[in-house]
């Protein structure tokens, strides 16, 4: 392996003293956990009869001898996420390998599970985020039954795995395993689907013309095959040594998934057996760091610029965009894959994948190859792939070479010597933008500002004709605070075809735009948040503002904002966040919840011990830079 890139040494070292103190109360905590002996030892007879007393008889006698690993599934199962379907057959296989293996397995609790793909321009989207700390805590319920010795995870989508993540490692002192279920098989090109829904957007094309090519894009049981949140999750979930190797996009209809999944039980068996991989050691902050990386070497979710701060903070590790932006500027842009490009996931893993990302990401320096991962000590475990021959499932080395230069590409010839997220920040506070998918020549917008306070006014804005200049969109009151900051896809299309008629166009906000935003740049996650003092709340209509991701800015040009007067919001968009579609049911989140760059969660509420996060303000540092710039 190359010597680690000297920034990724020095960032790493900068967040392992910033958590000094919040990393050993966690790791505290976790052995005092493990200390107490094995979880089913401590229940009494009454409590392990009633675990077991829905079980088949040969499980319970098993499980009355009292030597043998019980491991607990948490799933997400639902039949409306396409990605989430397959799951509702996964708890067979596992339970049937754990017995192979001697030890049994049961559900131990579900999660919900939100598909953003039917929220998406709806009030429920409003939920979204806030449902993935709804995950954590259901996975915390699911087992506080404390009768588990390895826990594995049934989840893909965009708030369900970091939901998953943070919930088990309260539960760290075990080992814990993430079984995925695949992308579906390709559809439409997505070229084609963008280009379907441009039309639709300026009425060009009907509704059932619309509905056709979505259904041909989205078509079948697996993941959506473009690269979002729920695929980005699925890389970093390789590259933090959760996965059986390689196991992110192979199909879920297939013997090959059937045997992965069998193979992670008997994994997750094995470990509790020998005591080994319990989750507090295999993520630490090393892990976190090469999970950042992956993240950025593909072109990945912004999201994650907010799930990964709550993931890390989970195990007692603190990391903010500044991190994110330092590893941004030394880490190759491997992949092109849609929105980023015009291949998908399955042509991505077709060209080498998961594998071949990892091991050119390790032999060049920049991520952290002494790790603990499931598999065992280093990252090199993850350079293999998967097959079937005469179906036993046997592992062989990934491919040395890309097998498609337009998808995927050495370190030593990337698409780009940095990756595709970068902080912009000024005088409207701190923000990130997801460059990997915009071309240089749109990146750098300097127009008047149109303002909005709901999508709705903005895309009505759209389609009178009345942004049809260069323009910067801004929308706010979107943060966690204002109505749980949902994502802002729907604008999409309508930005997109305003860069396409030559404008030069940028969309500034305090709320979230999904893993799939593209071309057209977009500063998003604006924190301080506009209802939480932040000066997005005192911009006007016609004010000139300048987004430079190239040199780290968002900034008004000419105004001085601390004069004026915040706007409110109105009335009618204030009462709206706040009920139906069971917006009234959290209440309590919007009041609680920390800000977009400390992870927009609920579940570490007071203080967080060695955090620069309170009251952050843009870094002089950057802001130099970019002046100078």
């Amino acid at each position: 392996m190359a010597q680690l890139n000297p920034v990724v040494a020095e960032v790493t070292a900068r967040i392992v003293e910033r958590s000094r103190q919040s990393r050993a109360d966690y790791l505290r905590r976790m052995d005092a956990a493990a200390a107490s002996g094995v979880a089913r030892a401590k229940l009494s007879c009454a409590n392990w009869a009633h675990a077991f007393a829905g079980q088949p008889v040969r499980d319970k006698l098993v499980a009355m001898g009292g030597q043998q690993p019980n491991v607990g599934i948490v799933t997400a199962y639902n039949d409306m996420l396409s990605a989430h379907t397959p799951f509702e057959r996964f708890p067979a296989i596992i339970r049937e390998a754990a017995r192979e293996a001697g030890a049994t397995a049961q559900v131990a609790g579900g999660t919900p599970a939100m598909c953003d793909g039917v929220t998406q321009g709806r009030p429920g989207m409003e939920l979204s985020l806030f449902s993935r700390d709804v995950i954590a805590l259901s996975t915390g319920v699911a087992l506080t039954h404390d009768a588990f010795d390895a826990v594995i995870c049934l989840g893909v989508c965009d708030k369900i795995v970091p939901g998953l993540f943070m919930g088990s490692l309260a539960f760290g002192h075990l080992p814990v395993v993430f079984a995925p279920a695949g992308p579906m098989p390709s559809g439409i090109p997505n070229a084609e689907k963008a280009r379907v829904r441009g039309l639709y957007a300026q009425n060009k094309v009907d509704r059932k013309t619309l509905l056709e090519s979505e259904i041909g894009s989205y078509h079948s049981p697996g993941t959506c095959t473009f690269y979002g949140t729920a695929n980005s999750n699925q890389m970093m979930m390789e590259l933090a040594g959760l996965h059986m190797p390689s196991t992110a996009f192979v199909h879920p209809e297939t013997g090959l998934r059937d045997a992965l999944t069998a193979a992670a039980a008997k994994r997750a068996v094995e470990l509790a057996r020998n005591g080994e991989g319990r989750m507090a050691d295999v993520i630490d902050e090393k892990s976190v760091v090469n999970m950042i990386v992956a993240l950025l070497a593909t072109g990945g979710s912004t999201n994650h610029a907010i799930h990964l701060v709550a993931m890390a903070r989970a195990a007692g590790i603190l990391i903010d965009w500044t991190d994110m932006d330092q590893l941004s500027s030394v880490t190759p842009l491997l992949a092109r894959v849609y929105p980023n490009g015009s291949a998908d996931v399955n042509a991505f893993q077709a060209a080498g994948g998961v594998a071949f990302v990892a091991r050119e990401l390790a032999e060049h320096g920049h991520v952290h190859a002494d790790v603990q991962t499931i598999m065992g000590p280093g990252i090199h475990h993850y350079f293999q792939e998967p097959s079937l021959v005469d179906g036993e499932l046997v592992w062989r080395d990934g491919v040395a070479e890309s097998l498609d230069a337009d998808i995927l590409r050495p370190a030593s010839d990337p698409f780009d010597r940095e990756g595709g997220l970068r902080l912009v920040q000024g005088d409207l506070g701190r923000a990130v933008i997801k460059v990997s998918a915009v071309k240089p020549e749109n990146r750098v917008i300097e127009a008047p500002a149109a303002v909005f306070e709901t999508q709705e006014d903005a895309l009505q804005a759209f389609r009178d004709g009345k942004l049809d200049r260069d323009v910067v969109v801004v929308l706010r009151f979107q943060g966690p605070k204002a109505n749980g900051m949902p994502e802002l896809h729907s604008l999409s299309p309508a930005l997109g075809v305003l860069q396409d008629k030559g404008f030069k166009v940028a969309f500034v906000t305090d709320g979230r735009m999904s893993g799939a935003s593209g071309k057209t740049p977009a500063a998003i996650h604006v924190s301080p948040e506009a209802l939480a003092g932040g000066m997005l709340s005192r911009v006007q209509d016609g004010d000139i503002i300048r987004l430079d991701p190239e040199a780290g800015v968002l900034t008004t040009v000419g105004i001085d904002l601390s004069a004026r007067p915040a706007a409110e919001r109105s009335a009618d968009h204030a009462g709206g966040s706040a009920w139906g579609y069971g917006r009234e049911l959290f209440g309590a989140f919007r009041h609680v919840v920390s800000t977009a760059e400390e992870g927009a969660s609920i579940c570490f509420a007071g203080p967080v011990g060695g955090s620069a996060w309170n009251d952050r303000q843009p870094d002089p540092n950057l802001v130099d830079r970019a002046v100078d710039a």
